[in-house]
């Protein structure tokens, strides 16, 4: 197996590799933007998806959503929020700790988290049918060995690496 990373001869001209960070910014920019375009015909973000997933995968609170979600508090809060306001979650207390509340998704935002599911479903298998049949289990088995093992985990940094803006 080659490495994409070619040794450095002084010239930065002569690097070839492809830009990997680049690459994968720009993917993951043009998937959430498909992402957040096709789940707004229903009146959804991917932040409400993800939190009726997550809540109804089991009893979770919404510290625990925000966590899996990779959401601030503030954004977890607003995206419940709004999720209450049309009717899809409630904030209930937890059966097992009174004093935690949980995300419960109503019947409505049951079958919304249905709808929405196809829609993502439908991005992503659009996405990687874009590829040649091919590659198409090759790339998502190297980004999951990637997201599980080498880049699993961010590091720390004195100067910090910004995310990427969402739209």
């Amino acid at each position: 197996m080659t490495s994409l990373a070619p040794a450095f001869t002084g010239d930065i001209a002569a690097c070839t590799a492809p830009d990997l960070s680049f690459l994968l910014d720009h993917t993951s920019h043009v998937l959430r933007t498909r992402m957040a375009a096709a789940l707004a015909e229903i009146g959804m973000t991917a932040r409400m998806h993800c939190v009726l997933v997550k809540a109804l995968e089991e009893e979770r609170t919404q510290i625990q959503i925000a966590e899996l979600g990779d959401m601030d508090k503030t954004t977890m809060v607003v995206t419940v929020d709004a999720l209450e306001q049309a009717g899809l979650a409630e904030r209930r207390p937890s059966a097992t700790d009174r004093r935690a509340r949980i995300i419960a998704v109503t019947e409505a935002g049951a079958e919304m988290a249905k709808r929405s599911q196809a829609i993502v479903d439908g991005v992503h298998a659009e996405a990687i049918g874009a590829l040649p049949e091919a590659l198409r289990s090759a790339l998502l088995e190297g980004l999951t060995l990637l997201a599980r093992g080498h880049l699993a985990e961010p590091v720390e940094s004195p100067v910090g690496a910004r995310r990427a803006r969402q739209a």
